[in-house]
Order: structure tokens, then sequence, then C-alpha cells
């Protein structure tokens, strides 16, 4: 008869980011077992101590994380994966989710997860349309004209998206952050990227 067990799972987004007080955290929590990695969490093909995770819980056993986007790229993600392990009858635990803790072994946890869930998506489409119907209204107005297309070499914008740009393999970052970030295009960004290189 398999013994449950508990397994902790930390995850940080670059070399540079501290990873011991998740670590921490998960051991103060009775994790037996805790896979930790230092990757970006937009591809779950990256993740491999977290796969190997997944392939080694059984039936009974608990994944205990100290935030939901530690294991999770988007809400839809996390839901999905949630889901796949009920069915396996693994729990999750999320130590910090809203300021409260969240443990998908009991009803009142599963209802949780999934109404904070919703409010996060809900709150996702908000934002979107209010951005749409701003911009809707911008372009009835006459005032509307989308993202400027030209940057001079001295924009502080697009020196702080190169720079990110440039330094991707340490800092994690994927285009579409970088353009978050600095509020610079992906397509801005692409196009200097190859005017560079054919400068060079």
């Amino acid at each position: 008869m398999h013994e449950s067990k508990k397994y902790g799972y930390a995850r940080v987004s670059s070399e540079s980011q501290n990873i011991d007080v998740q670590i921490k955290h998960l051991k103060e929590t009775g994790c037996e077992v805790i896979y930790h990695e230092k990757v970006s969490g937009r591809n779950t093909d990256n993740r491999e101590q977290f796969n190997k995770l997944l392939n080694i819980v059984k039936t009974g056993d608990t994944i205990v994380v100290t935030k939901l986007d530690r294991f999770a790229r988007s809400t839809r993600d996390a839901l999905n994966t949630i889901a796949e392990l009920e069915k396996q009858g693994v729990a999750i635990i999320v130590l910090n989710m809203g300021g409260e803790v969240i443990d998908t072994n009991n009803k009142i946890g599963k209802l949780m997860i999934t109404i904070l869930s919703g409010i996060a998506e809900f709150e996702a489409d908000m934002i979107r349309e209010r951005q749409l119907e701003g911009i809707a209204e911008a372009k009835a107005r006459g005032v509307y004209k989308g993202r400027p297309y030209t940057y001079t070499d001295k924009h502080n914008g697009l020196q702080h998206a190169m720079k990110l740009f440039e330094n991707r393999a340490n800092n994690g970052y994927t285009v579409k952050q970088i353009a978050d970030i600095t509020r610079i295009s992906k397509a801005t960004i692409y196009r200097v990227v190859k005017e560079q290189r054919v400068k060079k």
C-alpha cells in the first residue's frame, strides 16, 4: 500500500532570483522532498523538475507550492493541472493565494481555487475590454494613432528593451515580457534587432 507523501515545488524565473525563501517555507510545512528549478514558467516543456514531480506523485500524495503561479503559466494552466492531479487523487496546497492557504484536500479549498482563479480570469478580461473600448472611443474621436512606430536610439524605453533582449539568456524574459515591461511592441523590438544585425 502506498504511503502518502508531501512534495514541495519551488521555482523562480531566472538565475539571478533567490529561491531559498520558497524552499524554507516548503520545509516548514513538512515537505519530505522538494523539487526546485530556475526557469521561466512560460513553457511547460522547460520545467524539467516540475514534470519529474508530476510523473512521480501517486494517489494520496500532496504537492505544496508557495504561490499558484509557481507551477502554472496562467490561470487556465493552473486549473487544468489541478484538475489532472485531482483525477489522480493528488492534492495541491497553495501557501499564499490572496493571503490565504488553499488546500484542495477539502471542499472549501477546491471551491476557493475555482473562485479565485475565476476572479483573476474575469479581471484580465475586464482590462482587455476597457483597453478595446478606449481604443474604439479614441478612433471615433479621430485621436487614436496606435503605438508610435519610429524610435530613435536615444529613446529610453527602446534602449531598455534592447538591453533586456540581449540579456535574455540570463534574465529569462520572453520578447512578450520585454514588450510588456518596456511598452515597446514586439514588432518594434524585432524590427530594431533586425536593423542592428544588418548594420553589423
